[in-house]
């Protein structure tokens, strides 16, 4: 089963997608609860999220985030990342 392309805004406020969540993660859909848990490779969940299924439905919903690449890194140096 192939998981459904969309998106979801990570910790930072940024827009990421659910094919290349970016550091190490792996994403976990849900699109009927609109659910996204991203989690280590081995299963430890780190964050929860909406799912979107397009940048168009991201911006219907109000919300301005920066879609970044996969190798944008999640945190901040201050917060130890």
């Amino acid at each position: 089963m192939s998981e459904p392309t969309g998106f979801f805004v990570d910790w930072d406020g940024n827009l990421r997608s659910t094919a290349d969540p970016g550091g190490g993660y792996l994403c976990e859909t849900d699109t009927v609860a609109r659910y996204v848990a991203i989690t280590t490779k081995t299963g430890t969940l780190v964050h929860e999220a909406t799912y979107f299924k397009s940048i168009d439905a991201v911006e219907k919903a109000g919300i301005k985030a920066s879609l970044v690449p996969g190798s944008h890194p999640w945190g901040k140096k201050e917060d130890g990342f």
